[in-house]
């Protein structure tokens, strides 16, 4: 009977020792992540660019809260694959919401973590900063209004002469409008919302986003329409930076960039696709 209470006694001991090393273990591979000592992956998006992210009052959807804002919670596309890398590690999710302009040097000086916030991975911005993903695959559409005369177009020159925005410091504002033949570019939106007002109240003929951007403003106003070039000789010309999103972090923290990419590689263009339409689905409507 002793020696089987002593072996019962070793075995709990081996379990406990094991259970101790894996717990050590996991703690330190945070701890080797630069940014994530903490065990909190602080994260920063405008939380106004649906479907990528946007703002709601309650936390359904699985809405998470904006950090330093009382009773306000972000969502989106965003907020999705966010928490799937989170839930993946077992890190917490802190959101932050800032403007367009700051997400670059934010991330550069260590105010947030990362940026999931609906980025282009172009060249010029990696320069500045590092690139996981791609996490979504976003092609360049025009969006302008049903009764438009522009609705029936079917390539670029098509939408000659037309007056036209888009989101200021985008690919689309500095990179596309342009290579539309006379177009009337008009000042830069600052933010998604403002860009879709622009053309819903006819301030500007078309507008210029990517196609999730477009999904979703078709979903929220039915007067709205997609212009999509994808299969004419008349499109925009796009490297793949232009159309591919990423997670950006600081230049040089490879560690937090390789776990999002070991992440982010288990996904599929279907599993992206598919995340999106559910965020395009549950997004808030813009319109009464």
């Amino acid at each position: 009977m002793k020696r089987l209470f002593a072996l019962l006694l070793a075995l709990v001991m081996v379990f406990a020792l094991a259970a101790c090393s894996s717990s050590s273990s996991d703690t330190e591979e945070t701890d080797t992540i630069q940014g994530l000592e903490d065990g909190v992956l602080t994260i920063a998006m405008e939380c106004a660019y649906a479907p990528y992210n946007w703002t709601q009052y309650d936390d359904s959807n699985g809405a998470v809260p904006i950090s330093g804002s009382d009773g306000e919670y972000a969502n989106g596309y965003d907020v999705m694959i966010a928490k799937l890398i989170c839930e993946y590690y077992g890190w917490e999710l802190e959101v932050i919401r800032t403007d367009w302009d700051s997400l670059v040097p934010g991330v550069q000086s260590g105010i947030y973590d990362a940026v999931i916030a609906g980025q282009s991975m172009t060249e010029e911005r990696s320069e500045q900063v590092d690139f996981a993903g791609p996490y979504y695959y976003a092609s360049i559409v025009c969006v302008t209004l049903a009764d438009s005369e522009y609705a029936s177009a079917t390539g670029l020159a098509d939408l000659a002469g037309g007056t036209c925005t888009a989101q200021i410091a985008t690919i689309w504002y500095d990179s596309m409008l342009p290579q539309i033949p006379d177009a009337q570019i008009q000042t830069a939106a600052e933010a998604a919302p403002a860009m879709l007002m622009a053309l819903e109240t006819g301030t500007v003929d078309f507008i210029c986003t990517d196609m999730p951007t477009a999904m979703g403003a078709v979903a929220a106003y039915d007067d709205m329409v997609i212009l999509d070039f994808s299969d004419s000789d008349d499109n925009f010309e796009v490297d793949e930076g232009e159309i591919n999103i990423g997670v950006s972090v600081m230049k040089g923290n490879t560690t937090l960039k390789d776990a999002i990419d070991e992440v982010l590689s288990t996904m599929t263009v279907d599993d992206f696709n598919d995340l999106m339409d559910e965020a395009i689905a549950i997004q808030p409507l813009t319109e009464d």
